[in-house]
């Protein structure tokens, strides 16, 4: 990683995801409990959203700034957080040992999805549940048409992010199966702010 990547892309991110996604994470979060693994973690916008009913919390995060970033959230969270790993193609976690997943705007960065996904499944007891929001391909043919002709170049300036991934096709094929979800518009053009809310079990 490079000076931006590792220490200016990260604030940018804190911002651009800041408190106008404050009730995006609240509906996420919402119904986690047990131990909890983020992949993800990323400066803890999340930690305030966590309901009660979460025990532990176990961050993954290859932005190691990140955490400087996210250290008066940690501070101020009732929840322990204990980090784990950096790469979440490779989770140092035993199979079926978290209760739930948390993932939010994650999965357009991760170079290998598929290989995360099915790191997420692997580390999930039977019946656990994945809650994630996620932006992606939009179901315009001709924004996502825009969406594949962009994001080559969009990925050099946001780390990689990938406008045109399909977030439902890649969770139901690690294994999931798809609940509650929501595709929707969230504070952006739709070029970039297509996102998909929901969440799917393990089964």
């Amino acid at each position: 990683m490079g000076v931006y990547e590792e220490r200016i892309l990260p604030r940018v991110i804190d911002i651009a995801l800041g408190r106008s996604m404050e009730s995006v994470r609240a509906r996420v979060a919402a119904g986690l409990s047990g131990n909890v693994l983020e992949v993800g973690f990323g400066s803890g916008r999340n930690l305030p959203h966590l309901p009660e009913s979460v025990t532990r919390l176990i961050a993954v995060d290859p932005a190691v700034h990140g955490r400087q970033i996210a250290a008066p959230r940690i501070a101020a969270s009732r929840v322990a957080v204990e980090f784990v790993g950096l790469d979440g193609q490779a989770l140092p976690l035993p199979d079926a040992s978290v209760d739930n997943v948390l993932v939010t705007w994650t999965l357009c960065t991760i170079p290998d999805v598929d290989r995360a996904l099915r790191e997420m499944h692997r580390v999930l007891r039977p019946g656990g549940s994945l809650h994630f929001v996620e932006h992606g391909l939009s179901p315009r043919p001709a924004t996502a048409r825009r969406q594949r002709r962009i994001s080559p170049w969009w990925g050099r300036i946001a780390g990689g992010c990938h406008l045109d991934r399909d977030i439902p096709s890649l969770v139901t094929t690690a294994g999931f199966n798809l609940g509650d979800l929501s595709s929707e518009r969230l504070a952006w053009p739709e070029l970039v702010g297509r996102s998909y809310v929901g969440r799917a079990v393990k089964g």
